[in-house]
């Protein structure tokens, strides 16, 4: 194994780690809001792909680059979907005038 192989093998394990630590340390009302945020946020990978893309020289490289494009693109707006779901859940509901509330208010009116 070469150091640079070594390296970047170790700093994979530590990020592996590190991560699950932090994961394991939220509380579950607040994973999924985390999630959807942190797919909305890898907007990176798409930065990543377009710059392997312009790397790539063969038929290969041109199908891996396109294929992680798409997935990054779909990640990112499914965080983004998730995200304006949850965020449309915790938001207070318009007012609505229902046939009771107008009959009511309609049937003081008339008694005064």
């Amino acid at each position: 194994m070469t150091a640079q192989l070594f390296s970047n093998l170790a700093i994979f394990v530590l990020s592996l780690l590190v991560g699950f630590e932090v994961i394991s340390k939220i509380p579950t009302t607040l994973h999924t809001p985390m999630m959807s945020g942190a797919n909305a946020i890898h907007g990176v990978v798409i930065a990543g792909a377009i710059v392997i893309a312009a790397e790539a020289h063969s038929p290969v490289g041109y199908v891996l680059t396109f294929v992680a494009a798409a997935l990054a693109a779909a990640n990112v707006c499914g965080g983004f979907v998730v995200t304006d779901r949850m965020l449309r859940m915790f938001s207070r509901p318009k007012a609505t005038t229902d046939a009771a509330t107008t009959t009511a208010s309609t049937a003081t009116k008339d008694a005064s």
